[in-house]
């Protein structure tokens, strides 16, 4: 079962953090269809929040149609996000870096920062040069 964890520093409203920690659950393979999610008052007594902030989050969950609840039995996974198992080699590999980082000094939000700065930086990339890539094919009449 997901464990909620709330930072009231992050300027992140709190119903959207626990939206967010619950898409990545469900990301990482952590949370699986079938899953039941915390009831509100488990998250209540766990992190001190107002149950309708609770609420909230499950019902943007469900909006977005990743949970769904069930009257008097609780809030279930309806389906993965994920690509990547949370035992992934790829996560062994960032476990790692971070440790470094970490040894090097660097604070939480410093690692957070430069991870977002690369990772916008590679996925931009690689959209511009496929964005180049299909255009090329386009121009000399290839169907890609």
């Amino acid at each position: 079962m997901v464990e909620f964890r709330i930072d009231r520093r992050s300027g992140v409203a709190t119903y959207l953090q626990i939206v967010q920690q619950t898409q990545q659950a469900l990301r990482l393979g952590l949370l699986e269809p079938g899953d039941k999610l915390p009831t509100a008052r488990e998250v209540v007594e766990a992190t001190a929040i107002n149950p309708n902030t609770v609420l909230k989050a499950y019902r943007e969950l469900e909006r977005e149609g990743l949970v769904e609840a069930r009257r008097g039995l609780g809030t279930f996974v309806r389906k993965s996000l994920g690509s990547q198992p949370a035992d992934s080699p790829l996560r062994g590999e960032l476990s790692r870096w971070a440790a470094r980082a970490h040894a090097a000094g660097l604070e939480r939000d410093d690692v957070a920062a430069l991870f977002s700065a690369v990772l916008e930086e590679q996925f931009t990339e690689s959209a511009h040069v496929e964005h180049e890539e299909h255009a090329e094919h386009v121009s000399k009449g290839d169907p890609a």
